[in-house]
């Protein structure tokens, strides 16, 4: 019979153990951070039915969505976490707590073309606010809090959280009557690092966008006004008094700004930026966007905002929020290929090898209960294979310790422990093995799985 070639589809990520512990270590310490807030975890369907995970898509987005039949049922592969969320609060609403606080780390599917660092199938990791009626500005600010802290958790240093309104971009639009035109504005504005003010200015006044001269001028000495937060929020006040969203949006800003410090936020970690407006048509307060200031053709590596209402296309009722979401995958891919993952990271299945060097396995079986019930991951060899091969072994698993359970240590009632790093190997008693090496084993557990290249 002829071998079917394995192979894996594209855009879809497989990583070998080490990579992938490096992975679910990182989503440990999202699930503990998002914990630390008082989020609960969610789980929703990877498959829902075509007519309620599609009733707000269309566009671009109907044509990557996975879709199928199976019998009479049509059926859609999720696209992201929000809309599933939507449909979880609508229908679970009378049993839900408000403001309800939920994560969720899953994966999301979308037929889109696979490319360097964008994957067809990808592990989101979202957290939002869900209020029912209204929901308080604090939460606006304690979400980038949030992101500090988790960046921070994973390793991360040198990165910086972008603040925006949406109140306050659309009550300036208006003031320039470009209500219609503010899509195609920022669009263009978006250019403006690459291509710099002037040919921004060109594109702002040519045939698609049709700016009168005043009106890009305009816009370019608002989207210009930089220095510290609060020098930009002052430069601001002088647009007061002129629209009301305008002038809603600041206050909502300067509200986020100064929470921000008190939720502990330092301030070369986040900025104003009047350039940021993403989701035109969804988020409707403040915007977020984070950047990895060595890295910023990388793009964002974690966005959200505040929205009116979360559910409309499933329920009457009111749901506003506020959340954001990691692109935990493409953050993964990006991390390894500028090499901040850490490579000393214990990604090693068990912390304990042990190696039976007799026919009777029950002494090295009572010693690997013995550890388990320390929080100590044990494994055991049974493989009949020479010393060196079993060294060997031990070796690319990248275990920190073995135990070797020969003639002469079962006789003494005792074990030799070996440290695999320094290459000590000491005999003791096996009640003495968890307080020498749970010391080592816990400095091991705590390193983060980021850590920032040297600058050279």
């Amino acid at each position: 019979m002829a071998k079917q070639r394995p192979r894996t589809l594209s855009g879809f990520m497989e990583l070998l153990p080490a990579r992938q512990a490096q992975f679910e270590r990182m989503a440990e310490l999202l699930r503990r951070s998002y914990a630390l807030y008082g989020f609960t975890p969610l789980d929703t369907p990877i498959i829902e039915a075509s007519e309620v995970l599609l009733a707000k898509a269309g566009g671009e987005t109907e044509k990557q969505i996975y879709r199928f039949t199976k019998g009479d049922s049509d059926l859609s592969l999720r696209f992201d976490l929000t809309v599933p969320l939507a449909k979880y609060v609508a229908l679970h609403y009378a049993d839900l707590s408000f403001p309800f606080r939920r994560f969720q780390i899953g994966k999301v599917y979308r037929g889109e073309r696979a490319q360097r660092g964008r994957f067809r199938e990808f592990y989101q990791a979202d957290i939002d606010v869900i209020g029912d009626g209204k929901l308080d500005i604090v939460n606006e600010a304690e979400i980038p809090a949030i992101i500090y802290h988790t960046f921070t958790a994973l390793g991360l240093e040198r990165f910086q959280i972008h603040v925006n309104d949406r109140k306050l971009l659309n009550g300036f639009f208006s003031m320039l009557h470009l209500e219609e035109k503010s899509g195609d504005v920022m669009r263009t504005v978006d250019k403006l690092p690459k291509i710099g003010p002037d040919k921004v200015r060109e594109l702002l006044m040519a045939d698609g966008v049709s700016l009168s001269q005043e009106q890009a001028d305009e816009i370019l000495k608002f989207i210009s006004i930089t220095g510290s937060n609060d020098e930009i929020l002052n430069a601001l006040e002088e647009y007061r008094g002129r629209h009301g969203s305008f002038d809603q949006g600041l206050d909502e800003l300067s509200t986020v700004v100064r929470y921000l410090s008190a939720f502990g936020v330092p301030e070369d970690h986040f900025v104003v930026d009047l350039t940021i407006a993403r989701g035109l048509d969804y988020y409707t307060g403040s915007v977020y966007e984070t950047f990895m200031l060595d890295h910023p053709e990388i793009g964002s590596i974690c966005s959200g905002g505040r929205y009116d209402n979360l559910a409309e296309y499933y329920t009457d009722k009111q749901l506003p929020g506020v959340g954001i979401s990691i692109g935990l995958t493409r953050l993964f891919y990006v991390l390894e290929e500028q090499g901040y993952l850490n490579d000393e990271l214990d990604t090693a299945p068990a912390d304990v090898l042990i190696f039976p060097m007799t026919d009777d396995m029950a002494p090295a079986i009572t010693l690997a209960t013995r550890l388990r019930a320390e929080g100590i991951r044990a494994q055991l060899y049974t493989e009949q294979k020479k010393f060196k091969q079993k060294m060997t072994y031990a070796d690319r698993l990248g275990v920190p310790y073995t135990a070797f359970l020969g003639e002469d240590e079962i006789a003494q009632g005792k074990v030799s422990l070996k440290d695999m790093t320094t290459g000590e190997q000491r005999l003791m008693a096996a009640d003495e093995v968890p307080a020498q090496i749970l010391p080592t084993l816990d400095a091991r557990r705590a390193a983060a799985p980021i850590r920032e290249p040297e600058k050279i």
